[in-house]
């Protein structure tokens, strides 16, 4: 019969493609409302914890207040606190777990896609430990990274403990992640977006409702746990002109490039490490000598650096100390990242392009009546756009984070631009260099299943010869004899009275000599087959096939009546001609008694 590999039958099963959205997606979407205030409330607690640790690093007071690390005066000294952490970091990852080192979303892209969205439960304490301590310590980091990782890491163990399938720890891990974007920043539609560009790489219900209802659990949450409003308030800006955009065509030419070059120079720098004659646990104490190093000149440069960004888009930093915080903040965050230590990306990439867009607005934008403000928030979404690819993220995020929703259309403009301009130079992302030298392909876009848009019906061989389920298998073998050449199929629906199918039985089967003759094929065939209906898709078919390691389906009609049997082979021709924008000849079939081909209807 036509057996599993555990030698059981396959079980009678019918799809009717259904769609996306099944039941256990209700299940998902509960465990993602948990995962959502799990990582929110996660989120409040790294940054008191990033609070704690800079109060007693830098001003050796015990405090859950947020203090700025550039007011400190530890002078000349100052180096010795990075280090410390640095040397804490790595003692971390030496002993608990080497995965806390990076900014943490390639970290769990690897884990979608290799992985099963497995994450070990100890990194939902070691990731923002870690984080807290880098951060605390002076690295050029935000929070958003870390908190980012740490919701992914609560997702996945949430899933694990449900024992739920890999497709839903996926979307339980994206839900904490987005999760966490949006407890920190208030930006739930983008972390949303987020999740869809970088980690579940599809838009489709069965993942969106959940991923999107952990966002408003955590953004409810953040109601609560953070002060309300924006993160980066600015003013009203003024109407843009057409003139204008020729600006910011221009400025999302450069901010494009300057992003290919800071992704090449973090991963440069990566590269450099990886030669030193040291154990890569004392990296990133090296990474924090430079940190400290760079502190001394530039104070602003140290920590989490929130207040920087709302001083640049608020119009408080101009000239010179725009680019010394833009080449200090590059360098002091490219040396620590690289070497190891656990920090994010986000608040770096949003510093740098800010620097660089409020400074091209204050000169080159003076000619055009540019508002310095709103090119600055234009750079720093494009920076973080052509860095991670993450378009709609980007432009979304810049928007929410700011509540200027005016400036929509420069940001469309400059961040596609910058977006054109890293696709056409650069392989890799930010995101993605990592962890695709490691062998692991990452999607790079979104297109359309095209086995999804074709009918099972339309794909199917409808001239196929069909066996009565009463008569015995000696009359089947001769009735079958007499047909000749024309009913040598490899298998046979085995149908009742009404035409209904009941099993499938194979001619390997029916040529068996073992098998007893007298036999009926409803005894021979029944729980051999899976049917599928004639409305399923051939990605529907494809997976069942898989699923129940099975070559052929029977196909019915919505009263279970056989319309046709689908093959390996008819998917491989469907296939083609999809590949050649052709349409699958719908063929035809007649269910009766002696088996006859014909020229039956659907």
């Amino acid at each position: 019969m036509n057996q599993s590999s555990n030698g059981k039958a396959a079980p009678w099963y019918r799809s009717t493609g259904t769609g996306d959205f099944e039941p256990r997606t209700v299940l998902v979407s509960v465990a993602a409302v948990l995962v959502g205030l799990l990582a929110a409330g996660t989120a409040k607690i790294l940054v008191l914890l990033i609070a704690i640790i800079t109060n007693l690093a830098f001003f050796g007071k015990f405090s859950l207040e947020n203090t700025d690390p550039s007011g400190n005066h530890l002078g000349y000294l100052l180096p010795v606190v990075p280090v410390i952490g640095g040397l804490i970091v790595g003692l971390m990852a030496k002993f608990g777990s080497r995965a806390i080192c990076g900014h943490g979303i390639p970290e769990a892209m690897e884990q979608v896609l290799t992985n099963e969205s497995r994450i070990p439960p100890k990194m939902t304490i070691l990731k923002p430990v870690s984080a807290a301590v880098a951060i605390g310590t002076g690295g050029p980091f935000g929070a958003e990274g870390p908190i980012i990782a740490t919701g992914g890491a609560l997702g996945s163990i949430v899933g694990q403990l449900l024992h739920t399938t890999a497709l839903e720890r996926k979307t339980l891990l994206a839900s904490g992640a987005a999760a966490g974007m949006t407890a920190i920043f208030g930006t739930p539609i983008a972390a949303l977006l987020l999740a869809v560009e970088l980690l579940l790489f599809e838009f489709r219900p069965r993942t969106l409702v959940p991923v999107g209802l952990a966002c408003v659990a955590a953004g409810t949450m953040r109601t609560i746990l953070f002060p309300p409003g924006a993160v980066f308030a600015m003013p009203a800006l003024g109407q843009i002109g057409g003139e204008e955009m020729i600006f910011y065509l221009g400025l999302g030419l450069v901010v494009g490039l300057a992003a290919v070059g800071v992704t090449k120079l973090v991963y440069g720098v990566e590269a450099a490490f990886e030669h030193l004659p040291l154990h890569w646990s004392l990296w990133p104490a090296i990474g924090g000598l430079a940190v400290g190093v760079v502190g001394i000149f530039a104070p602003r440069t140290l920590g989490v650096g929130y207040s920087n960004i709302s001083d640049v888009l608020n119009g408080r930093l101009v000239g010179p100390v725009l680019i010394t915080l833009c080449l200090a903040k590059l360098v002091s965050w490219a040396l620590s990242l690289g070497s190891g230590t656990s920090g994010g990306t986000l608040a770096p990439l949003l510093t740098i392009g800010g620097c660089l867009g409020a400074f091209a607005g204050t000169t080159v934008g003076v000619a055009w009546g540019i508002d310095p403000r709103l090119a600055a928030l234009v750079g720093m979404a494009a920076l973080f756009c052509g860095a991670s690819r993450a378009l709609l993220t980007s432009i979304v995020f810049a928007l929410e984070v700011t509540g200027r929703p005016e400036a929509l259309l420069p940001l469309l403009c400059c961040c596609t631009v910058s977006y054109l301009v890293s696709f056409l130079l650069s392989k890799d992302t930010i995101m993605t260099e990592k962890i695709t030298k490691r062998g692991v392909y990452v999607p790079q876009g979104f297109v359309a299943d095209r086995m999804s848009s074709v009918t099972v019906g339309h794909a199917c061989t409808r001239d196929v010869v069909s066996l009565p389920a009463w008569v015995p298998l000696s009359e089947a073998r001769e009735t079958l004899s007499q047909l000749g050449p024309c009913a040598k199929h490899g298998a046979y629906p085995v149908v009742d009275r009404s035409g209904s199918v009941v099993g499938l039985i194979t001619r390997h089967d029916l040529a068996d000599e073992r098998l007893p003759v007298e036999s009926n094929l409803l005894e021979l065939s029944r729980g051999t087959s899976i049917a599928i209906g004639e409305d399923a898709t051939l990605r529907d078919a494809a997976d069942l096939m898989a699923a129940h390691e099975v070559g052929r389906l029977p196909v019915t009609n919505h009263e279970g009546k056989l319309v046709g049997i689908l093959s390996q082979k008819d998917l491989m021709e469907a296939h083609r001609a999809i590949l050649h924008d052709h349409t699958s000849a719908e063929k035809t079939i007649r269910v009766g008694w002696p088996p006859t081909r014909g020229t039956g209807g659907r």
